[in-house]
């Protein structure tokens, strides 16, 4: 319980006095993760819509992939990543491997199948005579999409708030292409986990609770968000 208090204390005071590093770390956080959820929107709500629209041979099985993504360990994520990253990769002419554009990357693959495998099933429970209303108005092929992801926009919303809540707390896939290196690329969830290498508990406590604030925030603003759009 001594240990507990100790890091609310350090978090507190970390917080309080505005510690350069926390903020700095905190900060790329957020870029870093609401990045990479845009992307993965970007990506995700194009291929979300074709798979609930068209019907072609194999769709089920994309679909089973989307979903099985949706569980996808960060961790195996961030192995293929560095694989197509590293200097003798696909990619390594890029160049780089343990920059927070790399931990993007991998965060957005992360995102995507979430955002797409949501975006999917809240078109695909549409209500079909809406559908043909919609046709049967004159609707141009965009005005039909518009119209139809306007009305799924709520679950739209959640689906960003998945997103971003399943890259802003994975450590993996940001520790393995990221490298965790100080002032440049450790996030949050890295400098907790070296903090905890260290035996820091009570800096690990202090930054866990500052990361756990930070996706309470994000979410809460994305909530009241949906919910007000709701309410019009």
């Amino acid at each position: 319980m001594e240990l507990i208090w100790q890091g609310i204390t350090a978090a507190l005071q970390l917080l309080i006095t505005g510690d350069a590093e926390v903020i700095g770390i905190t900060l790329l956080t957020l870029q870093v993760s609401g990045t990479a959820t845009f992307i993965s929107l970007i990506l995700g709500i194009p291929l979300g819509t074709f798979l609930a629209l068209k019907q072609f041979p194999g769709r089920r099985f994309v679909l089973s992939l989307v979903n099985t993504g949706m569980g996808m360990p960060p961790v195996v994520v961030g192995l293929w990543v560095s694989i197509m990253l590293w200097r003798s990769g696909p990619l390594g002419f890029l160049n780089i491997m343990y920059t927070p554009t790399a931990i993007i990357m991998a965060q957005a693959i992360i995102a995507a199948p979430v955002v797409v495998a949501l975006t999917s099933a809240a078109i695909q429970q549409t209500n079909p005579k809406l559908r043909l209303q919609i046709r049967a108005l004159g609707a141009s092929n965009f005005q039909y999409l518009w119209l139809i992801l306007k009305e799924v926009r709520f679950s739209l919303l959640a689906a960003v708030i998945a997103g971003f809540g399943a890259v802003v707390s994975e450590v993996g896939a940001s520790m393995a292409v990221g490298g965790n290196i100080k002032g440049y690329s450790r996030v949050l969830t890295t400098a907790t986990v070296l903090e905890v290498s260290k035996g820091n508990f009570d800096i690990a406590i202090a930054l866990s609770i500052i990361l756990s604030l930070l996706a309470y925030l994000v979410t809460l603003a994305l909530t009241l968000f949906q919910q007000k759009r709701q309410g019009e």
